[in-house]
């Protein structure tokens, strides 16, 4: 971050198009304001980011320390003086005049700039600060959260010095220095403040704030778009071609970029364009610049030519693996071009940072909702191992959501984070899959809703995980079986109805489900139209998946035996007609019943049967003996 913020520093300063208000930072406009009626400001929240700072008439960004100071110094305070738990006590701005004036008013011992200064110490300095006026000056305890280790079970010397430090915010009075002339504004009644510089506003004991009405809090947001805004004009000359763009096409990258950055601090806009100055990207691909920062990848799949010739000829590629599906397929495809084309949520304002893609898999059990999960993370990334899965039947308890984000600040394992955005930030170019939906606790279900709209989840580290480029696929067999008058469950759609029956009874389900049962309609509507109902293996069809397998089989006796198997016709008719039978559980169901009725028996009888060199093998016969246990023959 240091090196960033150096790199910013270095920036040629560009007038601003807002006013100074508009670019001042609101807490620096609180904390100006309350001046002359509070004593010490609790500064909490995002104190590490950069912050747009007056600089050359215009404006830069900056550390908060050097922000503070650009507006502190023209209300005609002197200098800050700067404690931190490690280094202790310096001056700040480091320059000759200021270090000795300071040295003077304070009688400091400096070594190599700072020095040591306990917390005892520490009262007697700020007592001294709040009541100084031969200068204007302000105290700044930096890593205040880190001088207790507890704030609500504080030890007998951090109570004596929290307890002096609220004693000196009550008995402080705004002061006019020596000298000032009282007609100008810089004449006027002022603190000389304490500030407190904490990551969360519990980090110093709550009585601090609470009983001393001379205490404020600033509380510092993460920056809003008009914010990131401004500082993406400051940051446009560190891409290429960005001096040389015409103004529309700067305005654009601009707005584009604040966009993009919502929900980063301004430091992570420097890094970005740090990113971008040394791989020199243009300022026309910015959204390159914010992937590679967010997910670590500078190569993008998702913009690969190759990816375009691949799902044009996804048709047939898809239905070699998933059968006797096509509305499921098609519909599947035409989402994948839109997500390829970079057309998600192309009809709202700003689509900000959502999936790559959104698909919602229906209907009956074993008809190739994962199977097709799994083909299209073959197809998009080329390796099956892109694919993450998560069985939602695990999570039907709600504690299990500390699963997946990881369990909450304090409690055990938090340091660890959680299984899904671990996996995300490992491969942040995958498919996401949450099998069977229906069966997670609803209030994990919410977790859905930030993931869906904004892209991210945080988890109990703290960190960010960003779905941005994923795509994310939930299964479902919703609507397949519902509950009659007499709460029994009963099929709601069979085999034999129309896929069009079939896909109205699902949907109108999954309605009900999401705006009913549970009451989250807010998720159904971010799914939108991407759900994507299968129909029921037909006969045909089945007879197709049952032919697969059986290769299947015969490549597997191949490769481990280097033995070709054959079946006799009759053999093959007999175990299709067996296995085809009931095609109620789908394709999984067929694969179930051939492992059953002929890989088992004929496993048993290679298991007994004498394979040295032989290089073929015919299943002859199968029967079932008198114990209804199958038995093949081979010769």
């Amino acid at each position: 971050m240091i090196g960033s913020l150096r790199a910013i520093d270095q920036l040629r300063a560009i007038g601003s198009e807002r006013s100074a208000m508009d670019t001042t930072p609101r807490w620096i406009r609180d904390l100006t304001r309350l001046l002359p009626i509070r004593s010490q400001f609790v500064v909490a929240g995002n104190i590490r980011d950069s912050f747009l700072t007056p600089y050359l008439g215009g404006t830069t960004l900056a550390p908060l320390l050097r922000c503070l100071w650009a507006h502190l110094a023209p209300l005609d305070y002197r200098f800050l003086l700067v404690y931190d738990p490690i280094e202790g006590l310096r001056p700040y701005p480091n320059e000759p005049a200021v270090v000795e004036l300071a040295t003077k008013l304070f009688e400091l011992k400096l070594a190599d700039g700072v020095m040591p200064t306990s917390l005892e110490n520490l009262v007697g300095v700020m007592r001294k600060v709040a009541g100084q006026r031969e200068a204007r000056c302000a105290l700044v305890v930096d890593f205040a959260s880190r001088l207790s280790r507890q704030p609500d079970h504080l030890d007998a010397n951090e109570h004596r010095f929290f307890v002096a430090a609220e004693r000196i915010s009550l008995a402080a009075h705004p002061v006019v220095p020596k000298g000032a002339d009282i007609a100008t504004p810089n004449g006027k009644a002022r603190f000389n403040p304490v500030l407190w510089l904490v990551n969360r506003g519990q980090d110093l004991p709550s009585w601090l704030t609470l009983d001393s009405p001379r205490v404020a809090v600033l509380s510092l947001a993460l920056p809003d778009y008009e914010t990131r805004l401004a500082a993406a004009q400051h940051l446009g000359n560190l891409f290429a071609g960005y001096e040389d763009g015409a103004e529309d096409a700067r305005a654009k990258f601009a707005k584009d970029y604040a966009q993009m950055t919502d929900g980063l601090p301004l430091v992570a806009l420097a890094d970005i364009a740090q990113l971008a100055d040394r791989q020199g990207i243009g300022f026309r691909d910015v959204d390159d610049a914010v992937q590679c920062y967010k997910v670590g990848v500078t190569e993008n799949p998702w913009k690969k030519d190759y990816l375009r010739e691949r799902i044009a000829g996804a048709l047939p590629f898809i239905e070699e693996r998933v059968r006797g599906q096509r509305p499921a397929v098609t519909k599947a495809i035409d989402i994948l071009m839109r997500s390829v084309m970079g057309l998600t949520g192309a009809q709202a304002r700003s689509s900000g940072n959502r999936p790559r893609g959104v698909l919602f898999f229906a209907g009956p059990t074993g008809v190739g909702k994962t199977e097709l999960a799994k083909t299209l993370t073959q197809l998009i990334f080329g390796d099956e191992r892109a694919y993450i899965r998560f069985d939602m039947s695990e999570f039907a308890e709600e504690h299990t959501g500390a699963r997946l984000l990881g369990a909450p600040p304090g409690y055990i394992g938090y340091d660890a984070g959680g299984e899904l955005t671990n996996s995300v930030r490992e491969k942040p170019f995958s498919v996401v899959l949450f099998d069977e939906i229906e069966k997670a606790h609803p209030r994990i279900l919410d977790k859905f809703l930030q993931i869906l709209e904004d892209g991210r989840l945080t988890d109990g580290r703290g960190e960010t995980a960003y779905f941005s480029e994923a795509i994310l696929v939930f299964t479902s067999n919703l609507g397949i079986f519902v509950e009659d008058e007499h709460g029994q469950r009963v099929q709601s759609v069979q085999p034999t109805d129309p896929h069009e029956v079939v896909e109205a009874r699902v949907r109108g389900a999954i309605q009900d489900y999401f705006k009913f049962h549970l009451s989250r309609p807010e998720i159904l509507n971010r799914i939108g139209d991407n759900i994507i109902v299968f129909g029921f293996i037909t006969p045909e069809v089945g007879g197709q998946i049952f032919d697969g397998m059986l290769r299947n089989v015969v490549n597997r006796v191949r490769d481990e035996h280097k033995v070709e198997l054959a079946l006799a016709p009759a053999v093959r008719d007999r175990l299709r007609e067996l296995c085809t039978k009931d095609l109620s559980n789908g394709g999984r169901g067929v694969g179930n019943q051939l492992e059953s009725l002929f890989v088992n028996p004929l496993a048993r009888a290679m298991f007994r049967f004498p394979l040295a060199g032989r290089t073929a093998l015919t299943v002859a016969g199968l029967a079932e003996d008198e114990n209804r246990i199958m038995t093949v023959t081979l010769e």
